[in-house]
């Protein structure tokens, strides 16, 4: 397994990238007949990071993990984030973050080694969202996974737990639309933070879930230099207008798979959007995880790279198989496996 540094284009900016491509030994490529077929154009698939994070942090974890598996596999940073270009920096631009992926697909599809006719998507938190809309409407997309999935707008309108009280987000969009005015006076680009400074005060505003947020983004356990520390406030009104889950039954017949933490806050945004999907469709719960141990914590990791991995490989084995199945899996709270 190889990682290179690659760049190609989004919207008139260069973004960077990690592809990761398997070894070359006979056999190993899903959708293979026989061990002895020899290695060529292989299934890849997009993975997008979550919200403040990069290429470096779960997103690669995943790429190389379902590199590991045979497939390419192509991690990035968004636009105006990470390495890539785009300013103001910190922008988190939804309507850009679902280009972005179109244009990852783009340039998976010009990869030699890759089947541009067996391509696939995987979004991690808010990627998570932002690969259903991609895939809503690029039929490139052959097959649509995420983890911990949410639509950033109910995020932020809605709280990670859906029970924020409104005149939240109405003060956030007040700030918002004053920092527009700012800017426009010339006093530069206005930004908010991200993260707390301290775990005592993660828990004080936002609970278990904000810890394991600051946690895995301010401490050693997942801390990347370049991940976002900060949004830039003409991010808020971009975000809160838009809608991942709008039109996920667009996606329909190609499968979508969804990996949800069963103690994860953020669950209820992974099941609305499954209610929405027509299918084929499964709904995959890991036990005990909680929305941000889907990001690195192994005991959650591997559980979920195996079940992506065998989706994958079923809904990528052929061009002629890709969105074939139909029918719906869910596990209900409770439940052993899929029914």
């Amino acid at each position: 397994m190889m990682r290179t540094d690659v760049t190609f284009a989004s919207a008139g900016l260069k973004l960077a990238g990690h592809l990761y491509t398997p070894g070359d030994s006979p056999g190993d490529l899903p959708g293979d007949t026989s061990s002895g077929e020899a290695a060529g154009p292989r299934p890849a698939i997009v993975v997008g990071h979550p919200g403040s994070g990069v290429k470096e942090q779960a997103a690669g974890l995943y790429a190389r993990r379902l590199a590991e598996q045979g497939f390419v596999t192509l991690a990035y940073d968004a636009a105006f984030q990470g390495e890539s270009e785009g300013t103001p920096r910190g922008l988190e631009d939804p309507a850009h973050r679902v280009e972005d992926i179109k244009a990852a697909v783009s340039y998976l599809a010009t990869r030699e080694e890759v089947d541009a006719d067996r391509i696939g998507a995987l979004g991690i938190c808010a990627s998570g969202g932002y690969a259903l809309s991609a895939a809503a409407t690029d039929h490139r997309v052959k097959a649509v996974g995420t983890v911990s999935a949410t639509d950033i707008a109910r995020q932020f309108r809605l709280g990670a737990d859906g029970a924020q009280d409104p005149a939240v987000i109405q003060g956030m969009l007040d700030a918002a639309a004053d920092a527009r005015t700012t800017e426009a006076l010339g006093k530069g680009v206005q930004s908010f933070q991200l993260f707390p400074d301290t775990a005592e005060q993660a828990l004080a505003m936002g609970g278990r879930h904000a810890v394991d947020g600051f946690e895995y983004y301010c401490t050693g356990r997942g801390q990347h230099p370049r991940s976002a520390k900060s949004f830039t406030w003409s991010s808020v009104d971009r975000m809160v207008a838009f809608d991942s889950f709008g039109f996920v039954d667009l996606i329909s017949p190609r499968p979508l798979l969804m990996i949800v933490g069963r103690e994860a806050v953020t669950s209820w945004m992974s099941v609305e959007a499954f209610q929405k999907a027509r299918g084929p469709k499964e709904l995959h719960w890991i036990d005990g995880a909680r929305h941000v141990d889907l990001y690195d914590k192994d005991e959650y990791v591997t559980p979920a790279v195996a079940r992506l991995a065998d989706f994958f490989h079923t809904r990528l084995a052929s061009t002629s198989e890709s969105g074939a199945h139909s029918g719906d899996r869910t596990r209900p709270p409770g439940t052993a496996g899929p029914v």
